[in-house]
Parts: C-alpha cells; structure tokens; sequence
C-alpha cells in the first residue's frame, strides 16, 4: 500500500453526487473481479456519516504496478466527463490507518425469524415473539446503493471507516474492502 490513486467527482447539474459515485464503484467492482484482484483497497476520504455521505473522492490503493492500469480511463467508459482522475502518486510519508470494510445490518426480520425457525425448531409463532419487528437494525453508515449482478437487485452496501492504531496487511475482496487489513488515511 505505498501508492494512491484519487478518482474525483465533478459536480455535475444533472446527476446527484451519490449517484455518480454509486455508478462508478459498480464499475471498479466490475474491473476488481474481471481481474481477481485481492491487492487494491477502497476507501473515501471526504465520508462523513449518513447523511453527509461518501463525498466526491474515491481512494484507491495498492502499488504502483497494481494501480497503473486503472489510472487508464480505459474502464470508466461513459464516467469520463464526471471525472477527475490523478496519476498513480506514492503515499505521504507518516499517515495515519484507517480500517474500511463493509458493514452489513440484520434489517430483514422475516429471515432473521425463518433462520431461527430452522435452526432452533420454533413454530413462526415463537420466532415472532423472540423477534419482535423492532429487532430490524438501523445503520447510521454512508453507503452505496448497488446492483447485484446474480440476483439483479438492488442493495444498500453501508461502508463502515475507522481510525487503525497500526499497519496491518491482507488481502482486499471485489469490493475493495478488507477485514483484517488497513490503508493510509491522509
């Protein structure tokens, strides 16, 4: 993780920031497992909560080999104009780390209950009053709504970004994401 590269939002009349950055993750999804990449980490420097979103920077980190073929607009065919990308950069030295990995919410209650159902052996009846419709969990994350190319629908993938006290390395899935390793905050 000694580069960066920085792909920025351009403010744009027609099409609302969360839109335009949900249409280019779904993009470098697409590349990340056209490539099979594990060595490319994501994260959003400008997030800030739910409501004041992901902002309009992209982070993308790796070394300068992984990241060079994305600094080619090669792949950001119909994102160009919305674009602002910086070259393959090297990371300041003395960063912080940050922690960035997709957090997922029990918000379904009907298969929260069908699960137990299974597992457990409880009539729906039982399930219903072990868990109450209040159980669903309510993120207050920034998140990108995406498509899912298996099932085709649409889905709200809530990114969770925290300070790291050290480096730690690992392996990054499609998404950019990891559970064990951390990036450069600067």
């Amino acid at each position: 993780m000694d580069h960066y590269l920085d792909l920025r939002l351009r403010a744009d009349p027609e099409f609302p920031q969360h839109q335009l950055m949900d249409a280019l993750f779904t993009r470098l999804h697409r590349v990340l497992v056209q490539r099979g990449s594990t060595a490319i980490g994501l994260s959003f420097p400008e997030a800030r909560g739910l409501h004041g979103g992901l902002g309009a920077r992209m982070r993308l980190h790796g070394t300068a080999s992984a990241l060079e073929p994305l600094a080619s607009p090669a792949w950001l065919v119909g994102m160009k104009d919305h674009l602002e990308i910086a070259g393959v950069l090297e990371v300041p030295a003395n960063t912080s780390w940050i922690s960035v990995r997709r957090v997922q919410a029990k918000s379904n209650v009907d298969r929260l209950r069908r699960r137990q159902m299974k597992r457990k052996g409880w009539t729906a009846e039982e399930a219903a009053a072990a868990i109450p419709a209040a159980a669903a969990e309510r993120l207050d994350l920034p998140f990108l709504s995406i498509r899912s190319a298996s099932t085709g629908q649409t889905f709200r993938l809530f990114i969770r970004q925290q300070p790291a006290a050290v480096m730690r390395a690992g392996n990054f899935n499609a998404y950019g994401f990891s559970t064990e390793a951390t990036l450069p905050s600067f």
